[in-house]
């Protein structure tokens, strides 16, 4: 069984339910999309949803990916940069909470730890507001060798593509230390950002990379299906996820066609990144494409009927269990 490292954004997750979609309007965020935000605007936001009814967990797109792969009992460990303040110190012991082995970096110029607030429409669409803090500050100096030591697979998240150095060196040094890379693109609008730098490392570095269609669309400014192709060509695995249509994954000339579970969907808050849980746990136990995908499939449709991107303690028996029939 494969061994899984992940490096993000160590963030922790404001999630907060919104009545219609006036209030996005009126705060600037495009519907669906992340914005990175500074520490006035993240100030400001805190200050007008007081009122609201709140849900915090730790998040983070590759921090998602692992606690839930750790759930299901894939060695895991984290990477990843907080502060020893409030929010930090509740995301390394959630990481521990969940059998994560915390590779944490720990700033020491008392800069806040990030936090994301997603707002949550009445068709589960999610609007995220991301102040990095501390979380941006993991840089090329926090990585070395030893980081990857003991893993197989190397799952990092597009959202840490404001540091272009840092993936890039992230990236080659898990590939000479002999890793499979596997990236997830994370958001269209910072696909559209950083478009040539994305195609360069997926075609030099990946193994296995994650798209919505959106994403897809954004960075090959093709088809879905040609899309797929595109990526298949430049990677080891193309996975493209088509929201209630499902998924294709391919691999030289196989597809696949994945199908969706039914699901009463109230919060796609960590739908990609649970879809990632699940095609990964398949690829570590060396199942083929169809069961990885269903695996993908079958998280993503059941952390939609839960808000936030964590399942309740008390689902995972049923989860272990049937993710194990399928």
């Amino acid at each position: 069984m494969k061994k899984i490292l992940g490096m993000g954004n160590a963030l922790v997750d404001v999630l907060i339910r919104i009545d219609d979609d006036s209030f996005l309007q009126m705060q600037n965020l495009p519907k669906g999309s992340m914005q990175l935000v500074d520490v006035d605007t993240a100030s400001k936001l805190a200050k007008t949803t007081n009122t609201l009814n709140r849900t915090i967990v730790s998040g983070g797109s590759a921090a998602n990916t692992v606690f839930a792969l750790a759930r299901l009992g894939i060695d895991t460990a984290f990477v990843g940069k907080v502060s020893n303040d409030e929010f930090g110190n509740a995301f390394s012991s959630d990481l521990q909470n969940h059998h994560v082995a915390p590779r944490l970096i720990t700033d020491k110029n008392n800069k806040m730890s990030g936090f994301c607030t997603a707002f949550i429409s009445p068709d589960g669409e999610r609007t995220m507001a991301t102040y990095l803090g501390v979380a941006a500050e993991l840089d090329t100096d926090d990585i070395s060798d030893d980081i990857f030591n003991g893993y197989d697979v190397f799952h990092i998240e597009g959202y840490l593509l404001q540091n272009h150095d840092l993936i890039y060196k992230a990236i080659t040094t898990a590939k000479k230390q002999g890793l499979e890379v596997s990236l997830d693109l994370a958001s269209y609008n910072i696909v559209e950002e950083n478009r040539d730098f994305l195609n360069t490392i997926i075609e030099e570095h990946v193994d296995i990379v994650f798209a919505n269609e959106e994403e897809a669309i954004t960075l090959t400014k093709m088809s879905v299906d040609n899309s797929l192709s595109y990526l298949a060509e430049r990677t080891n695995i193309a996975v493209v996820k088509i929201g209630n249509k499902g998924s294709l994954i391919m691999q030289d000339e196989q597809k696949e066609i994945i199908n969706i579970f039914p699901a009463n969907c109230i919060d796609t808050t960590g739908a990609g990144d649970l879809y990632a849980s699940g095609f990964l746990y398949g690829y570590a136990n060396h199942y083929n494409l169809q069961r990885c995908g269903k695996m993908g499939s079958y998280l993503a449709s059941q952390i939609v009927e839960e808000i936030g991107p964590k399942f309740p303690h008390e689902k995972w028996d049923k989860l272990q269990k049937k993710i194990k029939e399928l």
